[in-house]
Order: C-alpha cells, then sequence, then structure tokens
C-alpha cells in the first residue's frame, strides 16, 4: 500500500470538531449575506444620490433664474404703466417715445417667454382661482355672480409650472345669479 493513502481514521473527524466547522461555515454565510446586504443598499443608495442630483441639477437649470424673473416683473409692470398713462390726446405727439417702450416691452416679454416666465392673464368675467389669482378686494356688481374677476389689477407669471407672482383681481362679492 502506498504510503499517501489516508485512513479512515485520518479522515473522520469527532463530531466536536463537525460542529466547531459548522459553526464557522454558519458565521461565514451570516457575514456574507450581511455583507452582500449592506453592499446592495449602499449600491441602492448611490444610485439614489445620483438622481437626487441629476433632478436638483435639472431644477436649478430650470428654476434658478426665477430670482432674477421675479425682480424683472416690476419692470414690466412699469413699462404697462407708462403706456395706459399717455392719454389719447398726446399719443400723436409722442408717437416715437410711445413705440420706443412699446419696443422695449416687446423685447421684455419675448426674453422672459425665451426665460420659461409665462403671463397669466385672466379676463373680466373668469372665475377666481386661488392657485392663480390673488384677491385684492371683494364688491358686489350687478349682473355678475361671486367668484367672478372684476378687474385685472396686474398680470401674474409662472416659470414654466411653478407660480412666480398671482394675478392681482378684484373679485365679485354678488350673491345673486348673473342676468
Amino acid at each position: 500500500m502506498a504510503q499517501d493513502q489516508a485512513t479512515p481514521e485520518d479522515i473522520m473527524f469527532t463530531e466536536a470538531e463537525a460542529a466547531a466547522q459548522f459553526d464557522e461555515l454558519e458565521a461565514l454565510r451570516q457575514e456574507r449575506d450581511e455583507l452582500r446586504d449592506k453592499f446592495m443598499r449602499a449600491l441602492a443608495d448611490a444610485e439614489n444620490s445620483r438622481k437626487r442630483a441629476d433632478r436638483d441639477r435639472r431644477e436649478a437649470e430650470q428654476y434658478g433664474s426665477s430670482r432674477l424673473a421675479r425682480d424683472l416683473l416690476p419692470v414690466y409692470d412699469n413699462l404697462h404703466r407708462a403706456l395706459n398713462a399717455v392719454p389719447d390726446e398726446q399719443r400723436q405727439n409722442s408717437a416715437a417715445l410711445i413705440e420706443g417702450v412699446e419696443l422695449t416691452l416687446r423685447e421684455l416679454t419675448s426674453v422672459m417667454t425665451r426665460h420659461g416666465v409665462t403671463p397669466i392673464s385672466p379676463e373680466v368675467g373668469d372665475l377666481f382661482d386661488p392657485q392663480l389669482h390673488q384677491a385684492m378686494f371683494e364688491a358686489p356688481v350687478p349682473g355678475t355672480k361671486a367668484g367672478q374677476i372684476i378687474q385685472v389689477m396686474t398680470l401674474g407669471f409662472l416659470l414654466y409650472d411653478r407660480l412666480l407672482r398671482p394675478a392681482q383681481v378684484g373679485v365679485s362679492s354678488t350673491t345673486g345669479a348673473a342676468n
């Protein structure tokens, strides 16, 4: 017989040795499972962080100019007021000035539109929408229904889908039906 061959006594483990090796194997399996769970959680966290960073970047690109846009709204309002303040009798004499103000207003509107700023322009008779309008006053007006817009003081504006400024309106408080 060759000396390389193991005898049954060499191969056999004692019951205590087998139990110890089984316990060690179970401990290694448990450690492997815990490490796999930690790895999967870290992978999910990294993916969530990447998605959150992408979303934040897109929002910063899209809505980062909201402060500037909000600061430009009074300029828009003042150009409108300037055009409305000129009496009809003086329009002929001030035609060049009025044309300049109109061109400036059109250019401002064009730039704002190009950057996602769109006006909210309610009409008299539209229903008041608290998501888009700010009621500046209520008054009973014959021939209107409660909640109808009776006067538009300033336009509102959206930056893409977010409200920059609500339209400022007067609202009817009449409780009777319209004629």
